[in-house]
C-alpha cells in the first residue's frame, strides 16, 4: 500500500521551516517572518503557526501513501521536530504555571534543596504520554521535559521583565536569549548545554536601568536536570540564582560573604559560615553586583575561582569546588577603572565571555516614547495589583505637567518607579533635582572662604575629591583611614549638602 517512501518536497520545505522555527531566538526578526511563512495569514501569533503545524502533520499522517516509521532519518528527523514544536507550545501555560507557582511560594516549604526529592511536574504524565504516542523514546523525552522547561524559563523572565518595544530594549531581549543558549541552540543542544559555567557574562549599565532583572534572566534559565521516573525536576530554579551586591560590605567581611569562614578564623566568627560560592547550587548561577567597587586582593581571589574553579574558605586550607557560573554587573566605567589601574586586565578578561548593554531610559524613550506608558502600566499593576488606566493615565499627566518629554530620568526605571508612588501619594513630582556640578574642590574652599562649611561637609566633600580621582570606596579608604561603610556614607551625602 505504502508508495512513497520520503516526504514530497512541499512538505520537507514546510517541516524544515518548522525546525529552524524551533532553533530561532523568539526575539529576533527571524522568527517573526518564519512564523507567517508556517501560518500563511501574514500573522506571527503562536496560535495560528502551532495550527498550521498540527494540520500539516495530521495530513501527512493520514496519507496511507506514506509509512512514517520507514521514512529517511532525514524526513523522521523533520517529524520529529514538529510534533516537539507542538509539545513546547501546547504544554507552554502549564509550564508557565508551574513557574508561576515556584515563585509564588519562593519563601515556603514548596522549596527544596538541590540534593533532595526534587519539584514534582503535575502535567508530566499528560505530557510523557503525549510523546509516547508519537513513538518519543524514554531519553528523547527526558530531554524534550528539560529543555522545554529551559526554554520557557527564559521566555517567562526575559518576556515579562525586560518590556519596551524600543531597539535597544528588543536588542536587549535578543542579547539576553543569546547568552543562555549561543547564536545556535542546536549547538547549545548537542556541546554546551552542561558547559555553561566556562561562560561568564559582564553586564553593564547606568544605576537603576535593570541590570538585576537582566542577570535574573539569565541566572534563573540554566539547565535543570529532569528525573523520568519520579516526573520530578531535580530543584526549584529560585534555588539556582543567588545575588550579593558587593558594595554594602567592608573590606574585612567581603571575603567571608564570597568564600564563607571556619569557625574560629577570626574575632566574631563564633561558628562555620558559607558563602555564596558554597550556597551555589551545580549548573547555579551567582550575580557578583557592583563588581567595579571590590578591591584589588578579592579580585585575585575571585580571578583564582574563574581560573580555577576552586576557593578557599576563610580560616581553611582545604579548596572547594565551585560549578555554578559567575555573572558579574556594575554602572562604572570599567575602561577607566583600568586606565586607573583599579581593575585587573585579567580579571575583566575572565568575565567578558559576553558583555551585555542594559540602555538607558532616557534612550529607550528617545527610541519609542511609547515605551513610556507600557512602563508605567506595568509599574502601576505591580504597584496596586491590578491594571488602572485611571492611574497610569494620572501618573502620565503628572510627568507630562512637571517634567515634559524630555527629562532625561537620572535613575533610569529605578525613579521611574518611585515617581509613580510619589504621585500615588501626593499627585506630584518635580524630579530628581541633582545639584550643581560645581567642581568639589571649589565648594569646599567657597565653604572655608565663607567659615560656614561643617566638619561632616568637609569630610564628605574630601571623600568625594578622592572618589572621583581614584574611582573606587577602598582607595578612599585607605587614604583617608576610615572605615569602607563611612566612606561609602560621605560620598553619597556630597551632593544632597550641596544643594
Amino acid at each position: 500500500m505504502f508508495e512513497q517512501k520520503r516526504l514530497s518536497s512541499e512538505d520537507r520545505e514546510f517541516f524544515s521551516t518548522v525546525k529552524t522555527a524551533s532553533l530561532s531566538n523568539p526575539f529576533s526578526d527571524q522568527r517573526i517572518e518564519l512564523d507567517q511563512i508556517i501560518s500563511r495569514t501574514g500573522s506571527h501569533q503562536i496560535e495560528e503557526t502551532v495550527t498550521a503545524v498540527q494540520q500539516r502533520i495530521g495530513i501527512v499522517e493520514s496519507n496511507k501513501q506514506i509509512d512514517i516509521k520507514s521514512l529517511p532519518e532525514e524526513d523522521k528527523n523533520l517529524i520529529d521536530a514538529a510534533h516537539l514544536f507542538i509539545f513546547f507550545y501546547l504544554f507552554r501555560k502549564q509550564f508557565d504555571q508551574f513557574i508561576e507557582d515556584q515563585l509564588t511560594t519562593e519563601d515556603k516549604s514548596f522549596i527544596v534543596p538541590f540534593a533532595g526529592e526534587g519539584i514534582s511536574v503535575p502535567f508530566a504524565g499528560e505530557g510523557i504520554s503525549f510523546l509516547q504516542k508519537r513513538g518519543f523514546k524514554t531519553e528523547s523525552i527526558q530531554k524534550a521535559f528539560e529543555e522545554s522547561y529551559q526554554l520557557r524559563r527564559a521566555f517567562f523572565f526575559i518576556h515579562r521583565n525586560l518590556i519596551g518595544k524600543s531597539s535597544a530594549m528588543k536588542k536587549l531581549r535578543h542579547d539576553l536569549w543569546n547568552n543562555i543558549f549561543t547564536h545556535d541552540i542546536d549547538l547549545y543542544r548537542r556541546y554546551l548545554w552542561n558547559k555553561m559555567e566556562d561562560f561568564s557574562t559582564l553586564i553593564l549599565g547606568e544605576t537603576g536601568t535593570g541590570k538585576g532583572a537582566a542577570a535574573a534572566a539569565i541566572g534563573r534559565s540554566g539547565f535543570i536536570p529532569f528525573d523520568l521516573k519520579k516526573q520530578k525536576f531535580a530543584q526549584n530554579f529560585t534555588k539556582s540564582f543567588i545575588s550579593i551586591n558587593l558594595s554594602q560590605f567592608p573590606e574585612t567581611l567581603i571575603e567571608s560573604e564570597l568564600f564563607g569562614h571556619k569557625k574560629g578564623s577570626f574575632t566574631g566568627a563564633t561558628e562555620n559560615h558559607k558563602g555564596v560560592f558554597e550556597r551555589c547550587s551545580p549548573l547555579g548561577s551567582i550575580l557578583l553586583d557592583e563588581i567595579g567597587e571590590v578591591s584589588l586582593p578579592i579580585q585575585i581571589k575571585l580571578l583564582q575561582v574563574l581560573q580555577e574553579r576552586i576557593f578557599y574558605p576563610v580560616g581553611s586550607h582545604k579548596a572547594e569546588k565551585f560549578n555554578g557560573r559567575v555573572i558579574a554587573a556594575t554602572n562604572r566605567s570599567l575602561n577607566e577603572l583600568r586606565k586607573l589601574k583599579i581593575f585587573r586586565d585579567d580579571f575583566y578578561y575572565r568575565l567578558c565571555s559576553d558583555i551585555i548593554l542594559i540602555p538607558s531610559l532616557q534612550q529607550r524613550i528617545q527610541e519609542d516614547p511609547g515605551e513610556l506608558d507600557e512602563l508605567l502600566d506595568l509599574i502601576v499593576e505591580r504597584t496596586v495589583g491590578q491594571k488602572s488606566q485611571e492611574l497610569t493615565s494620572m501618573v502620565r499627566a503628572v510627568i507630562e505637567k512637571r517634567l515634559g518629554m524630555d527629562y532625561p530620568w537620572p535613575g533610569n526605571v529605578r525613579e521611574l518607579e518611585q515617581c509613580v508612588r510619589r504621585v500615588l501619594l501626593k499627585k506630584e513630582y518635580c524630579g530628581d533635582q541633582l545639584p550643581d556640578s560645581m567642581d568639589s574642590n571649589a565648594c569646599i574652599t567657597q565653604g572655608i572662604e565663607r567659615g560656614d562649611i561643617s566638619a561632616q561637609n568637609l569630610l564628605s566633600g574630601y571623600c568625594k575629591i578622592l572618589y572621583t580621582r581614584y574611582g573606587t570606596f577602598e582607595e578612599v579608604s585607605r587614604r583617608t583611614k576610615l572605615d569602607r561603610r563611612t566612606v561609602t556614607k560621605y560620598i553619597k551625602e556630597w551632593p544632597e549638602n550641596t544643594e
